[in-house]
């Protein structure tokens, strides 16, 4: 039988809402479809990971418990990061974000980090990353990048695309070295501004420059990208971002070989 990764996945929330008809009336916690499956083309087991805090909490597992029995973790993409993390306030209401999903998320990263377990980031998770390590983002790219290119298309959504410029020397580019397509999708309105300390750019955004791929300076393997590589098969004229994947699921197949 085949021994297989297991890869913690963070979940989105959904927040009663007593607003809304529809809304639910308790939290909900899920993930896209797609993320579980991108994850399971590799070979390993998605693992959902439910957040320990609410309304209605109970027991004493923690984020540290996830860390010591999951082989890595992928940041899910989904809402903004709060601007107080990061030292701001938000510029419009609608960019308040969701700093319940943050206060999990970050407690998670860093529980993950403790245990020397690779961490993978999509879109938000890239976000989350360079926050939870000092940096900053743009609340807002078109308003706060002078001569912004499209990155986020509300009625094409991950069927808007834009190309990446990979940086040369970086590990991404002797990862993808082979693909023949750098066009990725872009369904973000927000972004990093300051980059983290210990956190070396990858690729960016040809258009404008945005950091659109970063990677820890470290021992450590921490590494995110802003697009959403499970939403696309390179057959579609896409990056091929395999290598991605593998590269990262190979981080945790040496880390578990490590501690067994």
């Amino acid at each position: 039988m085949v021994d297989r990764l297991l890869i913690g996945i963070s979940v989105c929330l959904m927040h009663p809402d007593s607003s809304r008809r529809s809304a639910p009336t308790k939290t909900l916690q899920f993930i896209e479809q797609s993320t579980a499956h991108w994850v399971m083309s590799g070979g390993a087991v998605p693992v959902l990971i439910p957040s320990p805090f609410g309304e209605t909490a109970r027991g004493d597992i923690s984020c540290k418990d996830y860390a010591e029995k999951l082989d890595g973790l992928v940041l899910h993409g989904g809402a903004d990061i709060w601007p107080g993390h990061y030292g701001e306030q938000a510029i419009k209401p609608e960019w308040n974000g969701d700093a319940k999903r943050d206060q999990y998320e970050l407690e998670l990263l860093r529980a993950f980090v403790a245990a020397g377990k690779p961490v993978f980031g999509i879109c938000r998770g890239l976000q989350l990353i360079n926050v939870a390590f000092g940096g900053t983002l743009y609340q807002d790219l078109l308003s706060q990048v002078t001569d912004a290119g499209v990155h986020q298309n509300r009625e094409l959504y991950e069927h808007h695309f834009h190309d990446l410029t990979i940086l040369p020397d970086s590990k991404m580019a002797k990862l993808l070295s082979h693909s023949p397509s750098t066009k990725i999708n872009s369904i973000h309105h927000q972004g990093i501004h300051q980059l983290a300390r210990g956190f070396t750019v990858e690729a960016t955004s040809s258009a404008d420059g945005v950091i659109e791929a970063i990677r820890t300076d470290g021992e450590h393997y921490i590494a995110a990208v802003q697009w959403h590589p499970e939403l696309h098969h390179p057959s579609h004229g896409v990056l091929d971002d395999t290598p991605l994947l593998r590269d990262f699921l190979d981080a945790a197949l040496t880390v578990r070989g490590s501690i067994q």
